[in-house]
Protein backbone atom coordinates (compact mmCIF):
# COMPACT_ATOMS: atom_id res chain seq x y z
CA UNK A 1 0.00 0.00 0.00
CA UNK A 2 1.73 3.66 -0.72
CA UNK A 3 1.56 6.29 1.64
CA UNK A 4 1.75 9.58 0.39
CA UNK A 5 2.12 13.01 2.04
CA UNK A 6 -0.84 14.72 0.41
CA UNK A 7 -4.11 12.90 -1.56
CA UNK A 8 -6.26 15.23 -3.30
CA UNK A 9 -9.43 13.89 -4.38
CA UNK A 10 -10.59 15.40 -7.31
CA UNK A 11 -8.71 17.74 -10.48
CA UNK A 12 -10.53 20.80 -9.05
CA UNK A 13 -8.89 24.34 -9.13
CA UNK A 14 -7.94 24.35 -5.53
CA UNK A 15 -7.01 20.35 -5.91
CA UNK A 16 -4.88 21.38 -8.75
CA UNK A 17 -3.17 24.82 -7.80
CA UNK A 18 -2.48 22.58 -4.17
CA UNK A 19 -1.00 19.53 -6.01
CA UNK A 20 1.36 22.03 -7.91
CA UNK A 21 2.30 23.77 -5.01
CA UNK A 22 2.89 20.93 -2.87
CA UNK A 23 4.91 19.08 -5.33
CA UNK A 24 7.02 22.02 -5.34
CA UNK A 25 7.57 21.78 -1.94
CA UNK A 26 8.73 18.20 -2.26
CA UNK A 27 5.88 16.29 -1.56
CA UNK A 28 4.74 13.26 -2.98
CA UNK A 29 0.94 13.49 -3.87
CA UNK A 30 -1.24 11.54 -5.29
CA UNK A 31 -4.45 13.27 -7.26
CA UNK A 32 -7.19 10.96 -8.15
CA UNK A 33 -9.53 11.99 -10.75
CA UNK A 34 -12.54 9.24 -12.09
CA UNK A 35 -12.92 11.12 -15.44
CA UNK A 36 -10.39 12.14 -18.04
CA UNK A 37 -13.49 14.24 -18.86
CA UNK A 38 -12.49 16.03 -16.16
CA UNK A 39 -8.88 16.92 -15.81
CA UNK A 40 -8.72 20.80 -14.88
CA UNK A 41 -12.02 20.31 -12.52
CA UNK A 42 -15.73 21.98 -13.47
CA UNK A 43 -15.11 25.25 -14.77
CA UNK A 44 -12.60 24.68 -17.20
CA UNK A 45 -14.88 21.42 -18.69
CA UNK A 46 -18.56 21.85 -17.98
CA UNK A 47 -18.76 25.10 -16.26
CA UNK A 48 -17.63 28.62 -16.44
CA UNK A 49 -15.07 28.10 -19.52
CA UNK A 50 -17.14 26.42 -21.91
CA UNK A 51 -20.62 28.49 -21.04
CA UNK A 52 -18.94 32.02 -21.48
CA UNK A 53 -17.69 30.68 -24.68
CA UNK A 54 -21.11 30.37 -26.10
CA UNK A 55 -21.88 33.52 -24.53
CA UNK A 56 -19.30 35.15 -26.06
CA UNK A 57 -19.87 33.66 -29.75
CA UNK A 58 -23.58 34.37 -29.50
CA UNK A 59 -22.97 37.99 -28.92
CA UNK A 60 -20.71 38.12 -32.18
CA UNK A 61 -23.05 36.68 -33.81
CA UNK A 62 -22.14 33.58 -34.91
CA UNK A 63 -23.84 30.29 -35.86
CA UNK A 64 -24.66 27.63 -33.03
CA UNK A 65 -22.65 24.59 -34.91
CA UNK A 66 -19.50 27.65 -35.23
CA UNK A 67 -20.17 28.59 -31.62
CA UNK A 68 -19.99 24.65 -30.68
CA UNK A 69 -17.15 23.82 -32.74
CA UNK A 70 -15.28 26.48 -30.87
CA UNK A 71 -16.22 25.39 -27.61
CA UNK A 72 -15.17 22.15 -28.25
CA UNK A 73 -11.23 23.06 -29.32
CA UNK A 74 -11.31 25.51 -26.03
CA UNK A 75 -12.25 22.55 -23.77
CA UNK A 76 -10.13 20.32 -25.29
CA UNK A 77 -7.13 21.95 -25.49
CA UNK A 78 -7.62 23.42 -21.51
CA UNK A 79 -8.25 19.97 -20.65
CA UNK A 80 -5.06 18.78 -22.21
CA UNK A 81 -3.08 21.62 -20.53
CA UNK A 82 -4.11 21.20 -17.33
CA UNK A 83 -3.74 17.18 -17.31
CA UNK A 84 0.08 17.60 -18.74
CA UNK A 85 0.53 20.57 -16.06
CA UNK A 86 0.94 18.20 -13.62
CA UNK A 87 1.66 14.94 -14.99
CA UNK A 88 5.05 16.01 -15.56
CA UNK A 89 5.88 16.75 -12.72
CA UNK A 90 7.81 13.39 -11.00
CA UNK A 91 6.38 13.71 -7.52
CA UNK A 92 2.80 14.07 -8.28
CA UNK A 93 0.75 10.35 -9.51
CA UNK A 94 -2.40 11.25 -11.61
CA UNK A 95 -4.23 7.72 -10.54
CA UNK A 96 -7.74 7.46 -12.99
CA UNK A 97 -10.08 5.92 -10.68
CA UNK A 98 -12.98 6.62 -8.37
CA UNK A 99 -11.71 7.49 -4.74
CA UNK A 100 -13.73 5.86 -1.93
CA UNK A 101 -12.70 5.80 1.83
CA UNK A 102 -12.19 2.90 3.95
CA UNK A 103 -11.17 4.92 6.66
CA UNK A 104 -9.65 8.23 7.71
CA UNK A 105 -7.04 7.40 6.85
CA UNK A 106 -7.43 4.58 4.14
CA UNK A 107 -8.68 5.35 0.20
CA UNK A 108 -9.88 2.45 -1.80
CA UNK A 109 -8.84 3.25 -6.06
CA UNK A 110 -11.99 1.79 -7.72
CA UNK A 111 -12.18 1.45 -11.21
CA UNK A 112 -15.25 2.33 -13.61
CA UNK A 113 -16.80 -1.48 -12.83
CA UNK A 114 -16.73 0.09 -8.93
CA UNK A 115 -13.37 -3.23 -8.50
CA UNK A 116 -10.99 -2.28 -6.13
CA UNK A 117 -7.67 -1.96 -7.85
CA UNK A 118 -5.76 -0.62 -4.94
CA UNK A 119 -5.61 0.85 -1.10
CA UNK A 120 -3.48 4.02 -0.38
CA UNK A 121 -3.00 6.24 2.09
CA UNK A 122 -1.96 9.68 3.26
CA UNK A 123 -0.95 11.92 5.81
CA UNK A 124 -3.38 14.85 4.55
CA UNK A 125 -6.03 14.26 2.66
CA UNK A 126 -8.30 17.08 0.22
CA UNK A 127 -11.28 16.71 -0.74
CA UNK A 128 -12.08 18.52 -4.02
CA UNK A 129 -14.69 16.86 -5.67
CA UNK A 130 -16.84 19.91 -6.56
CA UNK A 131 -20.72 19.58 -7.46
CA UNK A 132 -23.15 17.98 -9.30
CA UNK A 133 -26.84 18.97 -11.16
CA UNK A 134 -29.63 18.69 -8.35
CA UNK A 135 -31.94 16.52 -10.73
CA UNK A 136 -35.86 16.91 -8.60
CA UNK A 137 -38.09 14.48 -8.26
CA UNK A 138 -40.69 14.89 -11.08
CA UNK A 139 -42.88 12.26 -12.66
CA UNK A 140 -41.71 11.18 -16.08
CA UNK A 141 -38.31 13.02 -15.81
CA UNK A 142 -36.79 9.10 -16.09
CA UNK A 143 -38.51 8.50 -19.31
CA UNK A 144 -38.72 11.04 -21.11
CA UNK A 145 -36.17 11.96 -23.81
CA UNK A 146 -33.99 15.37 -24.50
CA UNK A 147 -33.92 16.56 -20.79
CA UNK A 148 -30.64 17.65 -19.65
CA UNK A 149 -28.81 19.27 -16.89
CA UNK A 150 -26.67 22.11 -17.87
CA UNK A 151 -23.63 19.86 -18.85
CA UNK A 152 -25.56 17.48 -21.25
CA UNK A 153 -26.97 21.00 -22.59
CA UNK A 154 -23.58 21.94 -22.97
CA UNK A 155 -22.51 18.73 -25.15
CA UNK A 156 -25.59 18.64 -26.98
CA UNK A 157 -25.57 17.52 -30.77
CA UNK A 158 -28.01 19.41 -32.28
CA UNK A 159 -29.80 22.58 -31.75
CA UNK A 160 -32.96 22.95 -30.24
CA UNK A 161 -36.12 25.34 -32.06
CA UNK A 162 -37.55 25.48 -28.85
CA UNK A 163 -35.74 24.84 -25.25
CA UNK A 164 -37.66 24.77 -21.27
CA UNK A 165 -35.78 26.11 -19.11
CA UNK A 166 -37.00 24.44 -15.81
CA UNK A 167 -35.74 26.91 -12.79
CA UNK A 168 -35.13 30.63 -13.12
CA UNK A 169 -31.83 31.16 -10.63
CA UNK A 170 -28.20 31.93 -12.59
CA UNK A 171 -27.51 29.37 -14.29
CA UNK A 172 -30.79 29.37 -15.98
CA UNK A 173 -30.56 33.04 -17.04
CA UNK A 174 -27.04 32.70 -18.64
CA UNK A 175 -28.05 29.60 -20.97
CA UNK A 176 -31.26 31.57 -22.15
CA UNK A 177 -29.46 34.27 -22.80
CA UNK A 178 -26.50 32.10 -24.80
CA UNK A 179 -29.71 30.14 -26.41
CA UNK A 180 -31.39 32.94 -27.58
CA UNK A 181 -28.74 34.57 -29.02
CA UNK A 182 -27.63 31.56 -31.20
CA UNK A 183 -31.23 31.64 -32.18
CA UNK A 184 -32.95 29.28 -29.97
CA UNK A 185 -36.43 30.10 -28.68
CA UNK A 186 -36.33 30.37 -24.85
CA UNK A 187 -38.89 29.58 -22.37
CA UNK A 188 -37.99 29.99 -18.58
CA UNK A 189 -40.36 28.50 -15.94
CA UNK A 190 -39.63 29.73 -12.49
CA UNK A 191 -40.82 27.99 -9.53
CA UNK A 192 -40.81 31.83 -7.21
CA UNK A 193 -42.69 34.67 -7.68
CA UNK A 194 -39.60 36.83 -8.92
CA UNK A 195 -36.88 36.13 -11.43
CA UNK A 196 -33.52 37.30 -9.28
CA UNK A 197 -35.18 37.88 -6.31
CA UNK A 198 -31.62 38.92 -4.08
CA UNK A 199 -30.54 41.46 -6.77
CA UNK A 200 -31.65 45.11 -6.43
CA UNK A 201 -35.51 44.91 -7.96
CA UNK A 202 -34.56 48.31 -10.56
CA UNK A 203 -31.45 46.27 -11.87
CA UNK A 204 -33.27 42.73 -12.34
CA UNK A 205 -36.10 44.45 -13.29
CA UNK A 206 -34.11 45.78 -16.49
CA UNK A 207 -32.19 42.85 -17.02
CA UNK A 208 -35.53 40.70 -16.94
CA UNK A 209 -36.99 43.05 -20.05
CA UNK A 210 -33.60 43.03 -22.08
CA UNK A 211 -34.08 39.05 -21.98
CA UNK A 212 -37.75 39.50 -22.65
CA UNK A 213 -36.35 42.16 -26.06
CA UNK A 214 -34.67 39.23 -27.08
CA UNK A 215 -37.49 36.93 -27.17
CA UNK A 216 -37.16 35.04 -24.30
CA UNK A 217 -40.45 33.94 -22.47
CA UNK A 218 -40.21 34.21 -18.35
CA UNK A 219 -43.20 32.66 -16.13
CA UNK A 220 -43.49 32.71 -12.72
CA UNK A 221 -44.86 31.10 -10.29
CA UNK A 222 -44.96 27.59 -12.30
CA UNK A 223 -44.73 24.37 -10.68
CA UNK A 224 -43.78 21.60 -12.85
CA UNK A 225 -45.82 18.34 -12.35
CA UNK A 226 -44.58 16.22 -15.48
CA UNK A 227 -42.90 15.18 -18.37
CA UNK A 228 -44.02 13.33 -21.16
CA UNK A 229 -43.13 12.37 -24.97
CA UNK A 230 -45.37 13.79 -27.78
CA UNK A 231 -43.31 12.47 -31.14
CA UNK A 232 -40.29 13.75 -31.37
CA UNK A 233 -41.13 17.13 -28.89
CA UNK A 234 -40.87 16.90 -25.05
CA UNK A 235 -44.14 18.29 -22.77
CA UNK A 236 -43.55 19.77 -19.61
CA UNK A 237 -46.55 19.40 -17.67
CA UNK A 238 -47.04 22.22 -14.77
CA UNK A 239 -49.92 24.78 -13.13
CA UNK A 240 -50.07 27.04 -15.67
CA UNK A 241 -50.70 24.29 -18.86
CA UNK A 242 -48.40 22.50 -21.13
CA UNK A 243 -44.94 23.49 -22.79
CA UNK A 244 -43.34 21.86 -25.99
CA UNK A 245 -39.68 21.79 -26.07
CA UNK A 246 -37.11 20.34 -28.51
CA UNK A 247 -34.84 20.22 -25.11
CA UNK A 248 -35.60 20.88 -21.90
CA UNK A 249 -32.61 22.20 -19.15
CA UNK A 250 -33.42 21.05 -15.51
CA UNK A 251 -31.71 24.35 -13.85
CA UNK A 252 -33.22 23.49 -10.62
CA UNK A 253 -29.61 23.79 -8.43
CA UNK A 254 -26.34 21.89 -7.63
CA UNK A 255 -25.63 19.79 -5.06
CA UNK A 256 -22.35 18.51 -3.19
CA UNK A 257 -20.61 15.73 -5.20
CA UNK A 258 -19.92 13.08 -2.28
CA UNK A 259 -22.15 10.02 -3.65
CA UNK A 260 -19.96 6.76 -3.12
CA UNK A 261 -17.12 8.44 -1.51
CA UNK A 262 -17.68 6.05 1.50
CA UNK A 263 -17.30 9.27 3.81
CA UNK A 264 -19.90 6.86 5.82
CA UNK A 265 -16.39 5.03 7.00
CA UNK A 266 -15.20 8.35 8.20
CA UNK A 267 -15.73 10.61 11.14
CA UNK A 268 -16.44 13.27 8.77
CA UNK A 269 -19.37 15.24 9.56
CA UNK A 270 -21.78 15.72 6.63
CA UNK A 271 -24.56 18.78 6.53
CA UNK A 272 -28.06 18.15 5.68
CA UNK A 273 -27.16 18.51 1.54
CA UNK A 274 -24.84 16.00 1.59
CA UNK A 275 -21.93 18.94 2.19
CA UNK A 276 -18.65 18.05 3.67
CA UNK A 277 -18.81 20.23 6.89
CA UNK A 278 -15.47 23.01 7.25
CA UNK A 279 -14.15 24.85 9.99
CA UNK A 280 -12.82 28.87 8.70
CA UNK A 281 -9.44 26.60 7.71
CA UNK A 282 -11.56 24.32 5.75
CA UNK A 283 -10.77 21.43 8.20
CA UNK A 284 -13.03 18.73 8.51
CA UNK A 285 -14.50 17.03 11.95
CA UNK A 286 -11.02 14.58 11.02
CA UNK A 287 -8.13 17.10 11.63
CA UNK A 288 -6.08 15.72 8.84
CA UNK A 289 -9.29 15.90 6.16
CA UNK A 290 -9.66 18.67 4.25
CA UNK A 291 -12.66 20.19 2.04
CA UNK A 292 -12.18 22.79 -0.43
CA UNK A 293 -14.45 23.93 -3.59
CA UNK A 294 -17.98 23.15 -4.13
CA UNK A 295 -18.35 19.76 -1.70
CA UNK A 296 -18.40 21.92 1.11
CA UNK A 297 -21.21 24.34 0.13
CA UNK A 298 -21.12 27.78 0.03
CA UNK A 299 -20.82 29.89 -2.71
CA UNK A 300 -19.43 27.74 -5.71
CA UNK A 301 -17.26 29.99 -7.94
CA UNK A 302 -14.10 28.98 -9.24
CA UNK A 303 -12.53 31.87 -7.91
CA UNK A 304 -13.42 30.99 -4.64
CA UNK A 305 -11.90 27.69 -4.76
CA UNK A 306 -8.67 29.42 -6.08
CA UNK A 307 -9.09 31.21 -2.66
CA UNK A 308 -9.70 27.79 -0.92
CA UNK A 309 -6.01 26.41 -1.99
CA UNK A 310 -4.80 30.23 -0.57
CA UNK A 311 -6.51 28.78 2.63
CA UNK A 312 -4.63 25.26 2.90
CA UNK A 313 -1.89 26.42 1.75
CA UNK A 314 -1.52 28.73 4.91
CA UNK A 315 -2.63 26.24 6.88
CA UNK A 316 -0.70 23.56 5.14
CA UNK A 317 2.52 25.29 4.27
CA UNK A 318 2.17 28.79 5.52
CA UNK A 319 1.34 30.63 8.93
CA UNK A 320 -2.03 29.71 9.13
CA UNK A 321 -3.53 33.01 8.79
CA UNK A 322 -5.60 32.78 5.79
CA UNK A 323 -9.18 31.86 6.49
CA UNK A 324 -12.56 32.67 4.93
CA UNK A 325 -13.23 34.61 8.08
CA UNK A 326 -10.95 37.52 5.91
CA UNK A 327 -11.12 36.77 2.16
CA UNK A 328 -13.08 40.05 2.11
CA UNK A 329 -16.09 40.54 0.03
CA UNK A 330 -16.97 38.47 -2.82
CA UNK A 331 -18.06 39.75 -6.25
CA UNK A 332 -19.98 37.60 -8.90
CA UNK A 333 -20.89 38.32 -12.65
CA UNK A 334 -24.08 36.91 -14.05
CA UNK A 335 -23.36 35.79 -17.87
CA UNK A 336 -26.27 37.46 -19.32
CA UNK A 337 -26.57 39.74 -22.37
CA UNK A 338 -25.48 42.85 -21.06
CA UNK A 339 -23.44 41.31 -17.82
CA UNK A 340 -24.91 41.66 -14.30
CA UNK A 341 -22.28 41.91 -11.71
CA UNK A 342 -22.47 42.52 -7.88
CA UNK A 343 -20.48 42.81 -4.81
CA UNK A 344 -22.01 43.89 -1.36
CA UNK A 345 -25.28 45.25 -0.36
CA UNK A 346 -28.42 46.01 -2.03
CA UNK A 347 -30.17 49.71 -0.62
CA UNK A 348 -32.41 47.28 0.12
CA UNK A 349 -29.87 45.20 2.28
CA UNK A 350 -28.03 48.01 3.55
CA UNK A 351 -31.51 50.14 5.24
CA UNK A 352 -31.94 46.74 6.91
CA UNK A 353 -29.14 46.51 8.39
CA UNK A 354 -29.23 49.77 9.69
CA UNK A 355 -26.62 51.93 7.86
CA UNK A 356 -27.11 55.37 7.02
CA UNK A 357 -26.64 55.53 3.27
CA UNK A 358 -26.43 56.64 0.19
CA UNK A 359 -27.33 55.19 -2.89
CA UNK A 360 -26.28 56.68 -6.27
CA UNK A 361 -27.25 55.58 -9.86
CA UNK A 362 -26.13 55.88 -13.60
CA UNK A 363 -27.70 55.03 -16.69
CA UNK A 364 -25.58 52.91 -19.06
CA UNK A 365 -26.84 55.76 -22.21
CA UNK A 366 -25.24 58.12 -20.18
CA UNK A 367 -21.89 57.30 -20.47
CA UNK A 368 -20.16 58.04 -23.66
CA UNK A 369 -18.13 54.65 -24.14
CA UNK A 370 -21.83 53.09 -24.64
CA UNK A 371 -21.69 54.95 -28.04
CA UNK A 372 -18.54 53.53 -29.37
CA UNK A 373 -19.74 49.82 -27.70
CA UNK A 374 -23.15 50.40 -29.38
CA UNK A 375 -24.71 49.16 -26.58
CA UNK A 376 -27.16 51.92 -24.51
CA UNK A 377 -28.88 49.45 -22.17
CA UNK A 378 -28.46 49.24 -18.34
CA UNK A 379 -27.87 50.63 -14.89
CA UNK A 380 -24.78 51.45 -12.52
CA UNK A 381 -26.20 51.67 -8.87
CA UNK A 382 -24.11 51.93 -6.13
CA UNK A 383 -24.87 52.25 -2.04
CA UNK A 384 -22.62 54.62 -0.17
CA UNK A 385 -22.09 54.90 3.57
CA UNK A 386 -22.30 58.57 4.60
CA UNK A 387 -20.96 57.67 8.40
CA UNK A 388 -17.54 56.70 6.83
CA UNK A 389 -17.39 57.42 3.39
CA UNK A 390 -16.90 54.03 2.27
CA UNK A 391 -18.87 51.52 -0.52
CA UNK A 392 -21.16 49.55 0.91
CA UNK A 393 -22.22 47.59 -2.33
CA UNK A 394 -22.71 48.13 -6.03
CA UNK A 395 -24.68 46.66 -8.62
CA UNK A 396 -23.59 46.60 -12.19
CA UNK A 397 -25.75 45.96 -14.96
CA UNK A 398 -24.42 46.57 -18.44
CA UNK A 399 -21.39 46.05 -20.71
CA UNK A 400 -18.18 45.46 -19.51
CA UNK A 401 -19.72 45.38 -15.58
CA UNK A 402 -17.82 41.99 -15.41
CA UNK A 403 -14.56 44.09 -15.33
CA UNK A 404 -15.70 47.15 -13.13
CA UNK A 405 -16.61 45.24 -10.46
CA UNK A 406 -13.02 43.87 -9.27
CA UNK A 407 -12.31 47.04 -9.18
CA UNK A 408 -15.20 48.21 -6.77
CA UNK A 409 -14.19 45.16 -4.56
CA UNK A 410 -10.82 46.01 -4.30
CA UNK A 411 -11.93 49.30 -2.57
CA UNK A 412 -14.32 48.12 -0.09
CA UNK A 413 -11.77 45.67 0.70
CA UNK A 414 -9.22 48.08 1.25
CA UNK A 415 -11.75 50.70 2.64
CA UNK A 416 -10.75 53.58 0.16
CA UNK A 417 -13.55 56.26 0.44
CA UNK A 418 -15.81 56.34 -2.43
CA UNK A 419 -14.68 59.42 -2.97
CA UNK A 420 -11.06 58.61 -4.11
CA UNK A 421 -13.24 56.76 -6.82
CA UNK A 422 -15.31 60.04 -7.82
CA UNK A 423 -12.66 62.58 -8.46
CA UNK A 424 -9.81 60.10 -9.99
CA UNK A 425 -8.60 60.51 -13.63
CA UNK A 426 -9.47 57.41 -15.87
CA UNK A 427 -8.59 56.61 -19.20
CA UNK A 428 -11.45 58.32 -22.26
CA UNK A 429 -13.58 57.15 -22.98
CA UNK A 430 -13.82 53.76 -20.99
CA UNK A 431 -16.81 52.56 -19.21
CA UNK A 432 -14.87 52.78 -15.60
CA UNK A 433 -14.27 57.00 -16.42
CA UNK A 434 -18.81 56.47 -15.32
CA UNK A 435 -17.17 56.09 -11.73
CA UNK A 436 -16.58 60.19 -11.33
CA UNK A 437 -20.15 60.28 -11.82
CA UNK A 438 -21.82 57.41 -9.69
CA UNK A 439 -19.36 57.73 -6.71
CA UNK A 440 -20.51 61.78 -6.72
CA UNK A 441 -21.30 62.94 -3.86
CA UNK A 442 -25.03 64.95 -4.56
CA UNK A 443 -24.81 68.86 -3.69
Amino acid sequence: MTSYDLIIIGFGKAGKTLASFAAGQGQHVALIEQSSKMYGGTCINIGCIPSKTLVHDGIEGASFDEAFSRKNEVVNALNKKNYNNLASKDNIDILDYKASFVSNNEIALLDHAGNVKDKITGNKIIINTGAQANIPKIEGIKTTKNIYDSTGLLNINFQPKDLVIVGGGYIALEFASMFSNLGTQVTILEHGDVIMPREDREVADLALQDLQDKGISVHTNVETTAFSNEGDSTIVHTNHGKFKADAVLLATGRKPNTDGLGLENTDVKMGQRGEVQVNSQLQTSVKHIYAAGDVKSGLQFTYISLDDFRILRSQLFGDGSRTTENRGNIPYTVFIDPPLSRVGLTAAEAEAQGFNFLENKIYVNTIPRHKINNDSRGIFKVVLNKDNGEILGASLYGKESEELINLIKLAIDQHIPYKVLSENIYTHPTMAESFNDLFLEPL
